[in-house]
């Protein structure tokens, strides 16, 4: 049988100091000219930017469906090279990003569990990243442990070879680009209707432990007069931090039990599956919570024009039978995660103008 040498704990001086100040105040540590260079926080997002990167994913998506508008996109990023760390289970998000990579033109390395590097010899996940760092341009990681991203650019970027890093998923903390393609998925549905702005969401199921509904909450704070409905049992409801922050930015927000008596208020639903793997005892979780799962008998309760969400995998909570109604956007919400990802590419690697020069 392998034994694997247990991981090596390495001090950096300043982190702990870092790693404890608001959010707010950190911001700026990942940036370079002005520019966002790592994507760690949902909070790094302002209006102007995710207009702008939404108008980037529409542009990236039309020339995509040309034989010259690929190609196009193809050559913008041929000399760079990205690493897909995945050590951390994922379908949807690596697929996604190693897709928005090739999109790009960027050269893909991919490594999907520690068991095939050294870390099983007990090297640091910080030297792991450095190692990585030796060879591509852009590190995308997907990390169980809380915090790792941000510790990860934060390494990284006091070291001669700086390179961006960009947060797949760290832990049960944030998953910034979910947020960016939720919100460009949004944008999308209320075309017709007038975006996001004074848009009523509901957020259900599984909120204390889900980090995509985390990082919209965060996200949504960019748009005028948007209310949300955190509908959740007692055991899964919002964090507190989340509370916090929208009473400090003045946003509305409503917390219930309730998940009918909601369904006909709201512009959207969001639904989540419960996150049993970050229970202490999965097997102990065995309850589906059948109140907070949307079934087909519910269509005719919300709006003609509600779009309804979910990050996908799921489990029980959407009945398969919602699939073939128009406002079952979830799918959508998928492919739309490979655009928004290949714009925050772009962007960070200074080629967005390039793309946008195709339109002018």
């Amino acid at each position: 049988m392998e034994r694997y040498a247990e991981a090596t704990k390495q001090t950096y001086e300043g982190w702990e100091e870092f790693y404890s100040r608001p959010v707010d105040e950190k911001l700026s540590f990942f940036k370079q000219k002005g520019r966002i260079f790592d994507v760690i926080f949902a909070q790094q997002f302002d209006r102007r930017f995710l207009d702008d990167l939404c108008d980037l994913a529409e542009k990236i998506r039309l020339l995509a469906k040309t034989k010259m508008g690929a190609q196009k996109l193809s050559s913008l990023l041929p000399h760079k090279r990205a690493m897909l760390y995945f050590v951390q289970p994922s379908t949807r998000t690596f697929l996604s990003f190693q897709n928005a990579c090739y999109l790009m033109g960027l050269n893909v390395s991919e490594s999907r569990g520690t068991s095939t590097s050294s870390e099983v010899k007990g090297e640091s996940p910080e030297d792991t990243i450095r190692t990585f760092a030796s060879y591509v341009d852009l590190i995308i990681s997907r990390h169980p442990e809380a915090g790792f991203a941000e510790k990860t650019a934060w390494v990284l970027n006091q070291t001669e070879r700086p390179v961006p890093v960009l947060n797949g998923g760290s832990g049960p903390d944030q998953h910034p680009t979910q947020a960016l393609l939720d919100i460009y998925t949004l944008q999308r549905e209320f075309q017709a209707s007038g975006g996001l702005d004074g848009k009523k969401i509901a957020m259900v199921g599984d909120l204390k432990r889900g980090r995509t509904v985390r990082s919209l909450s965060y996200l949504l704070k960019n748009y005028k007069d948007v209310t949300l409905y955190y509908v959740a049992p007692e055991v899964f409801r919002m964090k507190d931090d989340i509370k916090f922050f929208l009473k400090k930015h003045a946003i509305p927000f409503h917390e219930t039990d309730d998940f009918q008596s909601v369904m006909p208020m709201v512009d959207a639903i969001y639904m989540t599956r419960i996150q049993n793997e970050y229970a202490s005892d999965p097997k102990s979780e065995t309850e589906t919570f059948p109140a907070y799962h949307f079934k087909k008998e519910h269509l005719a309760k919300i709006h003609p024009h509600c779009a309804i969400l979910h990050p996908l995998p799921r489990r029980y909570e959407i009945e398969v039978a919602v699939d073939k109604d128009p406002r079952a956007a979830y799918w959508r919400q998928e492919r739309n995660g490979m655009w928004i990802r290949a714009a925050m590419i772009a962007h960070v690697f200074h080629v967005d103008q390039e793309i946008l020069a195709e339109f002018s």
